[in-house]
């Protein structure tokens, strides 16, 4: 649960803040110390706000990503979020990401119906498919600003497994949300 990388005691202020000003709701898991987060109405109004801000970034603030710009852990969360269910075979698909360049660790994914997972450390099953990535590549893919295969096929992204999954492996996620937000190339 959480943020990757981010302290639990930082997660915890910022909730309590969120809280404090109405935007969320804390709801307790029966006796457990566990709680869940839910967006008030005056959160959920907001979420225009936050995506209208984050399309402004990519298209005016956006520039080629650099090593400042990644954050594999990040990604993986990102990656997680955003898979396709329906797509997904019914048998559970561990996938481990080794990314190696501007910024190197090695993550894993837990696709399986109905909910997939990100682990950032070993969650001790089988390895399915293996994805061993150039940090920068895939975060331009993610980002559409270059396509997943064009990083395949030119080395920057290589596939290890079973060959389904390798071949379904790139259709399984959508892009990030603002991956058709195009940047705006500024003169001078």
């Amino acid at each position: 649960y959480g943020l990757p990388r981010i302290p639990r005691s930082l997660l915890t202020l910022r909730l309590r803040t969120l809280e404090d000003a109405g935007v969320v709701t804390r709801k307790a898991e029966g006796s457990s110390k566990r709680a869940e987060y839910h967006l008030t109405e005056a959160g959920a109004d907001l979420i225009e706000v936050v995506m209208k801000l984050g399309e402004w970034g990519q298209k005016w603030a956006n520039h080629d990503i650099g090593l400042e710009d990644v954050d594999p852990a990040l990604l993986v969360w990102d990656m997680h979020r955003r898979v396709k269910i329906e797509l997904l075979p019914e048998e559970r698909v561990v996938v481990q990401l080794d990314f190696h360049g501007a910024a190197k660790g090695t993550y894993w994914l837990l696709l399986e119906r109905p909910e997939p997972s990100a682990c950032m450390w070993d969650p001790g099953f089988e390895v399915d498919l293996f994805v061993t990535a150039d940090t920068i590549a895939i975060h331009r893919a993610w980002m559409g600003m270059t396509s997943f295969a064009e990083c395949v096929d030119s080395g920057l992204i290589e596939l290890d497994g079973l060959a389904a999954y390798v071949k379904a492996f790139p259709g399984w996620f959508k892009l990030s949300v603002f991956s058709d937000v195009k940047p705006v190339v500024r003169s001078g």
